[in-house]
């Protein structure tokens, strides 16, 4: 079972493109152009969603 968590090896920052990139099976490198490129244009609020995603997204576990 897949869950959203915080990419503890794959981080730049807090780990949330990573935790993103992982969940959906894509490379995180594609999620922050996206982030970049949505915070130069004014599409939407990727800077408060980063934010929100980093305060709410739990940390990746290991069992």
């Amino acid at each position: 079972m897949k869950s959203l968590t915080k990419s503890a090896h794959n981080k730049v920052l807090t780990g949330v493109c990573g935790g993103l990139g992982q969940y959906f099976g894509i490379d995180p490198a594609l999620i922050r152009i996206g982030f970049v490129l949505a915070t130069l244009f004014g599409i939407g609020a990727p800077i408060l969603l980063y934010i929100v995603l980093a305060i709410f997204m739990p940390d990746e576990t290991y069992y």
